[in-house]
């Protein structure tokens, strides 16, 4: 185990290549990243996952795996999730006329987003994958198009409880949970993926709307990722590199204890801080000295890699250099978001009582 492996990387393709291996042996790599490209069925998943872990048992192996659009492996058996927005139009239905069910609309649509939870995480780790980066928090404005239906509800405390029943879900797999994006992207038109969102509203407005799942859900979150959205009247940073975000805000004023990760670096929304184009190695620096336990670097390991060992290699230097600090808390965050249970294996969950009823109560 290192002092700090901050890094959490992604692979090529659908088998480990030696250049894989050599970024994923690294001391300073803390887990991996798959995507829709690392797939092509359950076996070959679970030999990629089972080797990934041949090459340290301690990475952990991440996945954006949330249901509707967000949903990286759809074939071979696994579940086609609903989008967060179904269970919140779940809650509003009232159940009346043909569509009556016993019990409010409301129960049903926390009973419906424990059994997503319980599904997602449960199928997840059938084939090897440790965490997935759900649920979203951010409110459905009708505004953002990166956003969308992937958002529960409007309402913050309809947010809240829905989210927290597909926490209890994923625990029931033995899976961690993440709240994105902090304090919230669903208010912003702009994708941060190609721009530099900026969100007007003032610190009150922020935290008595969109932030306010955040402390609710305080004591149930595993880990938070921010976003790559600038809020002016708070700092000029994005929240994801802003100490006031970060350190004042989710650590001391809401009580946050768990892992912070940093959105991906190579999104526009990171590659710009006060005004500057920046490298990966100097957004990578700036986020853990803003109180991201972790940075995540996405979909550039595909050709040469070369980003990729350009942010090992500039980390590994800065680090040398005193450029930044490692920490023993942000690396026993990293290590307890690591199941503690083994995985149930997909034949046997396929005939499993609590499996079948969960698929029973999906919307």
């Amino acid at each position: 185990m290192t002092e700090h492996a901050p890094l959490i990387l992604d692979v090529a393709g659908t088998e480990l290549t030696a250049a894989d291996r050599r970024r994923l042996a690294h001391p300073l790599t803390g887990g991996v990243i798959l995507f829709a490209r690392n797939w092509e069925n359950r076996a070959q998943l679970l030999q990629l996952t089972s080797s990934i872990k041949a090459v340290r048992d301690d990475l952990l192996i991440c996945v954006d795996h949330e249901g509707g659009r967000v949903q990286r492996f759809r074939t071979d058996g696994f579940t086609h999730l609903p989008p967060m927005r179904a269970l919140g139009e779940l809650w509003m239905d009232d159940g009346k006329g043909a569509k009556a069910m016993p019990g409010s609309g409301a129960l049903r649509a926390t009973n419906a987003a424990t059994a997503s939870g319980y599904v997602l995480g449960a199928e997840l780790r059938a084939c090897g994958v440790d965490f997935s980066f759900a649920p979203v928090l951010d409110l459905d404005h009708g505004e953002s198009g990166v956003i969308g239906d992937r958002a529960f509800h409007r309402d913050p405390r309809v947010v809240a409880l829905l989210a927290k029943s597909v926490m209890h879900g994923l625990l029931q797999a033995g899976m961690a949970n993440c709240g994105k994006h902090f304090p919230g992207h669903g208010f912003v038109k702009a994708d941060s993926h190609t721009e530099v969102p900026v969100d007007n509203r003032s610190l009150k407005a922020i935290l008595a709307d969109d932030a306010a799942p955040y402390p609710w859900l305080s004591s149930t979150l595993t880990s938070v990722m921010p976003a790559h959205v600038i809020y002016p009247k708070v700092d000029s940073r994005p929240a994801g590199f802003s100490q006031r975000w970060l350190q004042d805000i989710l650590r001391r004023q809401m009580r946050f204890d768990g892992a912070i990760f940093s959105d991906d670096l190579s999104m526009e929304g990171a590659r710009r801080l006060d005004g500057q184009v920046v490298s990966y190695t100097e957004a990578a620096i700036a986020a853990l000295a803003a109180g991201c336990d972790l940075v995540l670097l996405c979909n550039q390991s595909v050709g040469d890699g070369k980003a990729v060992d350009e942010l090992i290699d500039g980390l590994d230097a800065a680090l040398s250099k005193g450029k930044w600090q490692p920490s023993v808390d942000s690396e026993s965050r990293r290590l307890a978001l690591l199941p503690e249970t083994l995985p149930q294996p997909w034949d046997d969950l396929m005939y499993q009582p609590a499996y079948l009823q969960a698929l029973d109560l999906l919307p």
